[in-house]
């Protein structure tokens, strides 16, 4: 690592480990390398394999209240295109898999109370600059033919999006390791390497890995994975579930979810949490979600979940009812309990970062992440303050309730 005349960090030359290769990981592998770096990826289990594949790829501006995740998401969603055209330039295959479509996002109310509360949200997110704009009865049925009549209020979202997130981490990698980045899969953290009280590496399933920057982006292993370290973060688990039908015609034309799903994200009830969000895929089948639980590790499927995400699913799309649900899967989001990311750097330990706790959003997020960490290595500041993701804010600080061996034992 070197240092210009002001102090500020070049990344030249600048060896940087990522733990994990999720969509945050690869995000951060692509962006680092960009920026120079030399950048090793160690994952526990197979790139994109944990929550990345367990998520809807959402790229959304819609469900964030005004505040600096609405921020980071408003810079993501900026960024998403021209990445992808300069990764289309060298990888175009990998580029085509990410199945970008930035097809928008509605969300309805479905009682008084919900209306009133979507039409207080949506005016203090356009107050913020997101753009959106309420939809009448018939504008609705134009936008979504097949959805119930039963409406209250309904808002548009023009900039939300989606990914193929498996495709969109394939293609980020992709794109860091043409640049020169290594990646060891099915490379758990044992340990870390700490001289004169500064980490310098870390102990692995497949040996000793040295580096000038640790980056924690192990998503819900990010807790297990910070006490390995010695510098314990409180992210949790937090399971969320969803059912796939059968390939429909096209039916669903937006991401379309009711207004409680921006309650269920926020909330901090470790009890079952569920909304209806229904959106299409370009193979033909629907996502339906979503339910949100703490029950850590525990990777079960449950017939409750399911059932809330089929009931509230069918209150909206009625026609959904003589569809056949092809399979269903669930996985674990990062959680913290205020409800913000983790992204900078430790400071009880020297030389680790932290880049976790995105909760559902870290597809969304992941690119405006990299590029917000990025800019804190290299000594500059960014168009969003990093300080509203501090690793030293109390909800984070708190040791971790979850031990190391379920990072190691994934």
């Amino acid at each position: 690592m070197t240092f210009d005349s002001s102090g500020a960090t070049s990344l030249r030359g600048t060896e940087v480990l990522i733990i994990g290769g999720g969509m945050i990981g690869c995000a951060l592998a692509d962006r680092l390398t960009l920026a120079g770096a030399s950048v090793r990826v160690c994952e526990a289990g197979g790139l994109a394999s944990g929550t990345t594949a367990h998520g809807e790829g959402n790229v959304l501006v819609s469900d964030k209240g005004p505040g600096p995740e609405l921020e980071l998401a408003q810079l993501s969603r900026r960024l998403w295109p021209g990445i992808l055209e300069r990764v289309a330039e060298r990888l175009p295959e990998d580029v085509a898999a990410v199945e970008w479509e930035p097809k928008g996002g509605i969300v309805v109310a479905t009682t008084a109370a919900g209306a009133a509360a979507l039409t207080e949200f949506a005016g203090g997110q356009r107050a913020a600059g997101v753009r959106c704009e309420d939809l009448d009865a018939d504008r609705l049925a134009e936008a979504e033919p097949a959805l119930t009549r039963d409406v209250a209020a309904a808002v548009y979202y023009p900039d939300d999006a989606q990914v193929q997130p498996v495709g969109a981490a394939a293609a980020l990698i992709g794109s860091a390791v043409a640049a020169g980045a290594v990646v060891e899969t099915c490379c758990a953290i044992t340990g870390s390497i700490v001289r004169d009280g500064r980490l310098i590496g870390v102990q692995t399933t497949k040996g000793p890995r040295h580096a000038d920057i640790v980056i924690n982006a192990a998503g819900p292993w990010s807790g297990p994975v910070s006490g390995l370290l010695g510098a314990p973060i409180a992210v949790k688990p937090r399971r969320g579930d969803v059912l796939i039908t059968a390939p429909l015609p096209p039916t669903v034309f937006h991401k379309v979810y009711d207004a409680d799903y921006v309650g269920a994200v926020g909330s901090s009830d470790t009890a079952l949490q569920s909304s209806a969000v229904v959106e299409s895929t370009r193979g033909g089948p629907l996502l339906l979600g979503s339910s949100r639980r703490q029950c850590g590790f525990d990777n079960r499927l449950r017939p409750d979940s399911l059932a809330a995400i089929a009931r509230k699913a069918l209150r909206l799309y009625p026609i959904l009812a003589d569809i056949a649900i092809m399979r269903a899967y669930g996985g674990f989001r990062p959680y913290v309990d205020d409800h913000l990311p983790v992204i900078g750097p430790d400071p009880r330990l020297p030389g680790l970062w932290h880049a976790t706790g995105h909760e559902g959003a870290g597809i969304g997020l992941s690119v405006g992440t990299a590029q917000l960490l990025t800019s804190a290595l290299a000594g500059q500041p960014d168009e969003v303050d990093i300080a509203a993701f501090a690793v030293d804010r109390p909800a984070v600080m708190e040791s971790s309730p979850t031990g190391p061996n379920e990072r190691i034992s994934r």
